[in-house]
């Protein structure tokens, strides 16, 4: 036998030892040995762009650094040590990719127990996890997510947008759930790791991105309604086109006037999983009569404007630009913190405060804003049967093109970031 086959033998019979209880949650310290040792197998079979794929991975040490706690309740994080990085292309068909699931390689795991200590973090291969019926996140909610996304430059490399700002936004979420949080430091380390273990999963230069999605759930089991002794620190990612299949392309909204996204005093200021949960309905109903999202109103006067399921809201009305001040009721966007930013850097004068029906059905221009929509143009907004449509190219208002296109070149590192938003990696 020769010495190659006899690699590929010994490879082979690594691999073979793997089941599919070894992608629970519970053994993944047990194999992280062999994680770093051997190219792990696939969650699910997908496509490859050839069979070197399969050879070698890279294997890099990152350093280890101190982190300090942000609140009593908060863990004391430590770094993942290693990580690996396959540099190829996955064969997708890029050109039709849409918004869903695509099953990668890796996720990267940390806990945090009753000690308020995170473990390290490690990468594991991507799938299942092993979860206690009585889990806090199962039974009282008590979790949190992200989104962000990575973009590949044209030289190949492979930049992020504004990472620091989605773990201080679960910092902020973690102390209204009674939750420890991984701080800045891991979060962002944390999230370039998972990155660089799945980089041949992102789209090649304007294909596409790579949504990353880091979650913090209460892991430990609970009877009684009370913080889960245990959480767990996830983050996984998903190649992705258009959230809207519309793509840069005028969506259709409707005013939900009977069911509300949030009330003072509640959550939906923060990033918390149930917020998400109660838009289903109101939005299942929407999308049956033809419509793209459901613009949702304030839950005392009912007449000023909250913001979409997912993405907030813009009105244009002559050379000002207004969005519904964040009073506790509507998510921080971090594409709504950068149009804003944006639009202010190019002269634009922008209004934070509350902002009306009678406003939006007679501004000049209207457009959303979310880490995965990026911008969107809306071309038409029915209320109480009435429908209100916005001029533009093609649908499109000039306001809306000017800042997709000034934000996407700067995500995609086709424009230069004087913000110092974007993190390069490798």
């Amino acid at each position: 036998m020769t010495a190659a086959a006899a690699a590929l033998a010994s490879l082979l019979g690594q691999l073979l030892k793997y089941s599919p209880t070894d992608m629970e949650l519970g053994l993944a310290s047990s194999r992280s040995a062999l994680l770093t040792a051997a190219a792990p197998p696939l969650a699910s079979p997908r496509p490859r762009s050839s069979p070197s794929l399969q050879i070698q991975n890279h294997i890099y040490s990152m350093p280890a650094l101190s982190h300090k706690a942000h609140t009593p309740l908060a863990c004391q994080a430590s770094l993942a040590t290693k990580y690996m990085e396959t540099p190829e292309i996955v064969d997708l068909d890029w050109e039709n990719l849409g918004f869903g699931l695509v099953n990668t390689d890796f996720m990267y795991m940390a806990k945090c127990g009753p000690d308020g200590n995170f473990s390290k973090g490690e990468m594991v291969p991507f799938g299942p996890i092993a979860l206690s019926p009585s889990a806090g996140v199962l039974n009282y909610g008590q979790g949190l997510f992200e989104g962000l996304k990575a973009y590949r430059k044209t030289d190949g490399s492979v930049l992020l947008f504004r990472p620091k700002e989605n773990a201080i936004r679960m910092i902020n979420g973690s102390d209204r759930m009674c939750m420890p949080a991984p701080t800045v430091e891991q979060f962002v380390d944390a999230v370039k790791l998972t990155v660089l273990a799945n980089k041949r999963w992102v789209p090649p230069t304007g294909k596409g991105s790579l949504y990353i999605r880091p979650l913090l759930i209460g892991s430990g089991a609970i009877l009684g309604l009370a913080p889960a002794p245990e959480y767990t620190f996830i983050i996984y990612v998903s190649p992705v086109g258009n959230y809207f299949k519309e793509g840069l392309a005028p969506i259709n909204l409707i005013i939900e006037d009977n069911f509300h996204r949030a009330a003072p005093g509640g959550t939906g200021g923060v990033k918390t999983i149930g917020n998400y949960a109660s838009v289903l309905k109101a939005q299942r109903t929407a999308k049956e009569k033809g419509y793209s999202d459901v613009l949702y109103l304030d839950a005392v006067h009912n007449k000023y404007l909250e913001e979409v399921s997912s993405c907030n809201i813009f009105v244009v009305k002559g050379n000002t630009i207004c969005t519904p001040a964040l009073e506790g009721t509507i998510l921080p966007g971090i594409t709504r913190k950068s149009i804003i930013e944006v639009a202010e850097s190019k002269g634009c004068k922008v209004e934070e405060r509350p902002v009306s029906v009678d406003e939006l059905l007679t501004a000049d221009e209207v457009f959303c804003t979310g880490t995965a929509v990026v911008v969107s143009p809306v071309g038409s907004i029915t209320y109480l049967g009435k429908r209100v449509e916005y001029e533009g190219n093609q649908g499109v208002g000039a306001v809306s093109q000017q800042l997709y296109t000034s934000l996407t070149s700067l995500q995609m590192g086709l424009a230069e970031d004087r913000m110092g938003w974007t993190v390069q990696l490798n």
